[in-house]
């Protein structure tokens, strides 16, 4: 922090980087194995390159149940207006893909 209480760029930077694992930990404990695989692969590939506001978005999903989600993601419905972001877009076009091994 700067003498006026302002962030440094550095405590910026930090915050944002500590917001990222804690959400990247939210999606890959959701409750259900098949939501933790497709949010928690979702966030590995996609939260990295989140700013603040795609942050903020992201988050508000994770607070959604895993039914309307997963039937959003698979196309069995459409994404209410309320949801449709960038975030749920890019969502709904990721393709879960196993990881070797796994």
């Amino acid at each position: 922090m700067t003498e006026h209480g302002t962030p440094t760029a550095e405590h910026q930077a930090e915050s944002i980087d500590n917001r990222r694992k804690r959400l990247r930990f939210r999606a890959w404990h959701r409750g259900t194995r098949e939501m933790d695989l497709l949010m928690g692969s979702f966030a590995d590939a996609h939260v990295v390159d989140f700013d603040h506001a795609m942050l903020d978005r992201f988050e508000a999903l994770l607070e959604l149940g895993d039914p309307d989600l997963y039937d959003w993601m698979s196309g069995r419905e459409g994404v209410p207006a309320e949801h449709d972001s960038d975030v749920m877009r890019l969502l709904t076009a990721f393709r879960y893909t196993p990881r070797q091994g796994s």
